[in-house]
Formats: C-alpha cells, sequence, structure tokens
C-alpha cells in the first residue's frame, strides 16, 4: 500500500481585475496530477521554473489548498480535514524549504526555533520539559552535522549550508515519516551542495523517512531519487524509474532537458551539441487546447494540437503523455 496517494490534483489560482475587483481568469498552476510514493521510496520531481514543481509540494502537505483533487496518507484522505484533524497529520509530514535565508526567524535563536516546534506539537513528553527539550536539541543539532552551541546563536551567524542543516533539524524535530524536500540544495554553493545531499540520503536511511524530492537539477534527482516525476506546465508528461532517466527517456521534453543538461566530460561536450527548443512556453493564464508542449515539440502532429494526451502506462513501468510514444 503506498505511503501517498495523489489522484487528479488540481490549483488554479484566481486572477482579479477590474473595478469591482471580480476574477477575469485564473494561473493553472497544477492540472490533474496523479501520482504515488510507497513507504521508503523517493520520489523525485523534475522540470524548469514555473511549471508547478513547488506549488505541487505544498499541496501534498495543504499548506496551500487544491482547487480539486484528492490526497490521502496512510490511507486517509486529507483534502476537506478541519485544522484540529490536520494536528496529528501535520506531525507525521514536514517540508524543507527551498531557501534556508528566508524560511528561518531571524529574531529567534536557534534553540528558541526549534524548542517552538517541540512544544507545539508535544515531541517531548517529561516531568523536566526544559532539561529533556535541551537534551532532544543537542541530538538534532549533532543528528545534522551542527556542534550543540549552535543552538545559542541567531540565522544570521550561520553560513546558507548550515542555515539548511537547520532548516533540516526542524523538520526532523517532530519525527516525520514523510518529507518534502522542495530544492533544498538550490540556493547553495556547488561545494555544499553536495555535503547537503549527502546528509538527507543518510538521514533518509538512518531513519527511514519517505521523500518527494524536488529539483530542477535531472543529475541530482538520478543520484539521489529512485523514480522521477517531469512536469511541464502544470502537469506530469513522464514518469518512470531513475536509473533509466539518462539513457532511456520518452517524451520529447525529457529529452530535450537531458539534452541541455550541463556535461562534465570535455571529449563529450565537444561532440553532443546543445539542445535548444524552438517557441516560447505558453502561459498558465491561456493553456493550448492541445497538448502544452506542442509549439515547441520536434515531433509534433496535427493531433496534438486539438487533443491533450493523457499520463498512460507504458512497457517497462513508466508513463508518458505524448501521442509519438508507444
Amino acid at each position: 500500500m503506498a505511503l501517498l496517494e495523489v489522484k487528479n490534483l488540481v490549483k488554479h489560482f484566481p486572477v482579479r481585475g477590474g473595478v469591482f475587483n471580480r476574477q477575469i481568469g485564473a494561473v493553472h498552476a497544477v492540472n490533474g496530477v496523479s501520482f504515488a510514493v510507497e513507504k521508503g521510496q523517493t520520489v523525485g520531481i523534475v522540470g524548469e521554473s514555473g511549471c508547478g514543481k513547488s506549488t505541487l509540494g505544498k499541496l501534498l502537505l495543504r499548506l496551500i489548498e487544491p482547487t480539486s483533487g484528492s490526497v490521502r496518507f496512510d490511507g486517509q484522505e486529507l483534502i476537506g480535514l478541519d485544522h484540529r484533524a490536520m494536528m496529528p497529520i501535520r506531525r507525521r509530514m514536514q517540508i524543507i524549504f527551498q531557501d534556508p535565508y528566508s524560511s528561518l526567524n531571524p529574531r529567534l535563536t536557534i534553540r528558541q526555533l526549534l524548542r517552538e516546534v517541540i512544544a507545539f506539537h508535544g515531541v517531548v513528553e517529561a516531568d523536566d520539559f526544559d532539561g529533556a527539550c535541551e537534551k532532544y536539541i543537542d541530538e538534532l543539532l549533532s543528528q545534522v552535522g551542527l556542534r550543540t552551541d549552535a543552538k545559542d546563536k541567531f540565522p544570521h551567524e550561520f553560513s546558507g549550508g548550515q542555515r539548511q542543516r537547520i532548516g533540516i533539524a526542524r523538520a526532523l524535530a517532530v519525527k516525520p515519516e514523510f518529507l518534502v524536500a522542495d530544492e533544498p540544495v538550490s540556493a547553495l554553493d556547488v561545494s555544499i551542495q553536495a555535503q547537503v545531499l549527502n546528509l538527507l540520503m543518510d538521514l533518509k536511511d538512518r531513519l527511514g523517512l519517505t521523500l518527494v524530492f524536488i529539483s530542477h537539477d535531472l543529475k541530482v534527482i538520478e543520484h539521489f531519487c529512485d523514480r522521477v516525476l517531469v512536469m511541464y506546465l502544470g502537469g506530469v508528461v513522464e514518469e518512470r524509474p531513475c536509473d533509466e532517466l539518462l539513457t532511456a527517456a520518452s517524451h520529447p521534453y525529457t529529452r530535450a532537458l537531458l539534452g541541455a543538461n550541463p556535461i562534465d566530460d570535455p571529449s563529450e561536450r565537444a561532440t553532443r551539441p546543445l539542445t535548444v527548443l524552438q517557441g516560447d512556453v505558453p502561459s498558465p493564464y491561456n493553456l493550448p487546447i492541445g497538448c502544452a508542449f506542442a509549439g515547441r515539440c520536434p515531433k509534433v502532429m496535427d493531433r496534438c494540437k486539438v487533443e491533450r494526451p493523457l499520463l498512460e502506462a507504458k512497457r517497462d513501468g513508466r508513463r508518458v503523455a505524448c501521442f509519438a510514444v508507444e
């Protein structure tokens, strides 16, 4: 049984205007996304900026409310639950935000940041709460590779990598089962990214976590995840195991992403041309009638311009939304 099941998830942000501030349209951020995450699995979500990755991650945790669709966690439907009913579930589901500079309250010390979470969710239950809480905070900081004296400092006293470690410690403070990592290394220096990724992999194995990992970097996804969803303009165009991603991508958009990926080997870089897609990304405010990728696709057919392909199961356990892929 899947730990997380998502069916036909949709999010439209209203656009208002005019004298009476009426709704005059909507931005189609997420359009009918469906997938499942097995317990202990890491599922990657990849795509260019503005494709709906981060919006989807927040919808999974109900940090923003969907327009329609279903999110089931451990068999329980989350959409429609009130604040009180969501409280015990929020302990089991947490998020690591993209920007460590804006996700931490600059007026609180690290001790205060972590203590606030621990006290609110009742993680530590002991007669001597202060002593037990201090011990638990020390354990959390050690777990993410920080010295225990870091708890007396403010967020501005740390580097970007250290702040992201604090963000990870805050997410782990409630002992969650499921984490959404929303581009957790994109705001960090390249030299620090590998350290944070290795930390997340170690914590996942040690704590038995289930992850949804959001990134725009296909190499990070291929290295870190078990399965990948490729998003384009709010929809999933391909889903497949990550060990096949770099060698057997099916959808033309996925192949274009791979073709634009930086190449480490100079000899290979000289022989492989850069893939440049023609045309512009359609506006999420005014989606085309057919396939959203039709205006940029090298394999476009007449059918693509009038009919939207569904994400269908193909052979080898992959799902692809493309009429040109068998």
